[in-house]
């Protein structure tokens, strides 16, 4: 869809394609099989500039579009959805910073994390606190000049392998969400750790562990924005983060359907027409979901104010796209599908997951369902004042 991309853009989509098949395809199998995390392909994305475009120009980024953050991570999950989330959550976690943090923390943190000096996570998730992003049990203590945080997190993808996190700690517990405050950690801190490495079924490359906490000091000023205002941080991060899942779920859809079709055609099946039907609707699928994806893209780089319905549509439809397309790229390739040599099984594996992280589409379902009631209430008391 040149059509849709400034030369900014397709030089971008062209670069970030160069790299994934120089720097990924090689090695995909490799790490899928380990479930090691791949620092060497990520510190080399760093140097050749892809984690820049996650930061704000004036701390030595390219901008911070999400534009850019989507070209970037289809590109990369076309090959390998587990070294694409592995690089694209240093997105997730820097979000907060860029969007919410002072001007003297985005100084220290933002530059190195644009230069892939530092890698940053995201530390939200917990036992109890999934889905309910407002019921994490982790605390901060003040404490003189600094707070004490204790305990612990759960799925955190890139933990044990980023420098610093983005993490989301109750300040007041009898405030519920109004209590929850958001803080800069470093790795090198006291009282950190990692616990459990959990061997998951798909996008393997994303270390996924526990981040724990035992009266870890962190300084005062490492508190992002104000105390109570976390929840909001954390909601406003994800509504800017999720376009991107939606191109980590797209690039798994591209990447299927491209090994459907050289694979029909290496067989001699293009001339069969349920073959012909099952291609068409994996093409005509993919384009409609890229251009929601691009839309929403578009709508929050152009500043609109309030978009969480959008950002829903553009992780809830491709999502459930690449799992269909997986699934129908399997069943076009017969027995061949399930071999791990030809990747359509690795596709599958991967779709599933981005049905589940960064809210799971139930929930993203139940966030669009909720606007459009807000939305038909507003309409409705329109009309009736105008009558």
């Amino acid at each position: 869809m040149d059509y849709f991309l400034s030369e900014e853009e397709q030089a971008l989509r062209d670069k970030t394609r160069q790299i994934a098949e120089q720097l990924i395809r090689p090695v995909r199998d490799k790490y899928d099989e380990s479930a090691e995390f791949p620092m060497e392909v990520v510190k080399e994305m760093g140097k050749r500039g892809l984690l820049k475009i996650f930061i704000s120009k004036e701390y030595g980024g390219t901008g911070a579009r999400i534009m850019d953050m989507c070209i970037a991570a289809e590109e990369t999950a076309r090959v390998c959805a587990g070294i694409s989330t592995a690089y694209a959550v240093n997105a997730l976690g820097s979000g907060p910073i860029v969007l919410f943090a002072s001007d003297e923390q985005k100084k220290k943190y933002l530059p190195k994390i644009a230069t892939g000096e530092w890698l940053c996570a995201f530390g939200l998730t917990e036992a109890q606190a999934g889905s309910d992003a407002a019921n994490i049990q982790t605390t901060a203590r003040k404490d003189g000049d600094h707070y004490v945080l204790n305990g612990v997190k759960q799925f955190i993808s890139n933990a044990s392998h980023s420098d610093v996190f983005t993490v989301v700690a109750s300040t007041d517990k009898s405030r519920g969400a109004r209590g929850i405050s958001t803080f800069i950690v470093e790795k090198g801190f006291p009282g950190i750790s990692f616990g459990k490495k959990e061997v998951k079924l798909g996008i393997k490359a994303s270390v996924t562990t526990e981040l724990v906490f035992e009266d870890c000091p962190v300084p005062q000023e490492n508190l992002m924005g104000k105390e109570g205002l976390g929840f909001v941080y954390v909601m406003r991060n994800f509504d800017r983060a999720r376009p991107g899942v939606g191109a980590i779920a797209l690039g798994i859809a591209q990447g299927a359907y491209e090994d459907a079709l050289d694979f029909a055609y290496r067989h001699d099946l293009l001339g069969n027409q349920y073959v012909q039907k099952k291609i068409a609707d994996m093409a005509c699928e993919i384009e409609a979901a890229r251009a929601l994806l691009y839309a929403t893209a578009r709508m929050i780089d152009g500043g609109k104010k309030g978009y969480s319905k959008e950002s829903s549509y553009s992780k809830l439809l491709p999502s459930d796209l690449a799992m269909r397309t997986a699934m129908e790229a399997i069943a076009l390739m017969g027995p061949y599908g399930v071999l791990k040599e030809y990747h359509v099984e690795k596709r599958l594996r991967d779709a599933k997951i981005t049905q589940i992280y960064e809210g799971t589409n139930e929930i993203q379902r139940t966030v669009i369902a909720l606007e459009l009631t807000k939305e038909a209430g507003t309409k409705a008391k329109a009309q009736e004042a105008r009558t």
